[in-house]
């Protein structure tokens, strides 16, 4: 099964669980069924070496390499040795783009999850400014980045934003093609802008005539990274950055009050 048909801890009641991935789902999944599963393996690309390994927090989650070969009986073969009789193989692996009902004559193309070319993400240079996409980035913090690149796409579709040429935007696609080749980045993380993103979140403000991103933003961001790492089952509930908050607060404050 995949992430998103998961909804509820309750099915996985005494059962031996493998969860493909680690990141945000298969972190969550993984520890809200642990209560109730027998055992939640958990196979990793990232796994440390070593493996495997026990999760310190919970006694039934062990931490795995890849997976290396499944069986129809029900047993999988870990890439580090070690062996599993499981129930449910879960696949947290993230989601593909797809897009079946846009027809742009092989203009923009989705290949091992890069959707392509595009400029910063968002126009494909031959046929911008009539199509563009948001929300495509990821590891980023999701809304105020759509948000501004819905505005730099309304600054551009009015005219008040003017675009490069055709071919600057190419060279620029290809360039950032390039760099993650030679970084032996695989194409599928093309829209994973993680080590960029506010700088890319800065670019998008500057080409729209909007503020930059504020400080206690960033700081919030890296505070959660440092706390959910700490405290991986209590960092929604936990936190040390009340100042942060109190200064978010304010900033959300007077723009209401300024509407």
């Amino acid at each position: 099964m995949h992430s998103h048909n998961y909804r509820v801890p309750e099915p996985f009641q005494g059962q031996v669980v493998v969860i493909i991935g680690s990141a945000a789902s298969a972190t969550d999944i993984s520890k809200d069924i642990a209560g109730l599963a027998k055992e939640v393996h958990i196979a990793s690309r990232s796994a440390p070496e070593g493996t495997p390994i026990k999760d310190p927090a919970h006694e039934n989650i062990f931490i795995h390499s890849m997976i290396e070969k499944a069986f129809a009986d029900g047993t999988v073969l870990f890439q580090d040795g070690s062996s599993a009789f499981v129930d449910v193989i879960m696949h947290c692996t993230g989601y593909k783009y797809h897009f079946p009902f846009l027809k742009t004559n092989g203009i923009v193309n989705v290949e091992d999850n890069r959707v392509g070319p595009l400029y910063k993400h968002v126009f494909p240079p031959l046929l911008a400014p009539y199509l563009s996409f948001i929300g495509l980035t990821t590891k980023i913090i999701p809304f105020p980045m759509f948000q501004l690149q819905s505005k730099w796409i309304a600054g551009v579709l009015s005219g008040r934003i003017i675009l490069p040429p055709q071919e600057e935007m190419m060279e620029d696609v290809k360039n950032l093609y390039s760099e993650m080749q030679s970084a032996g980045r695989p194409k599928r993380y093309t829209h994973n802008i993680e080590n960029y993103h506010f700088e890319y979140a800065n670019w998008l403000a500057r080409e729209c005539g909007h503020p930059q991103v504020e400080e206690w933003r960033k700081l919030m961001y890296y505070a959660n990274r440092k706390n959910r790492a700490a405290k991986p089952d209590r960092y929604r509930d936990e936190w040390d950055d009340d100042d942060l908050v109190k200064e978010a607060h304010e900033h959300f404050r007077n723009i209401f009050n300024s509407t």
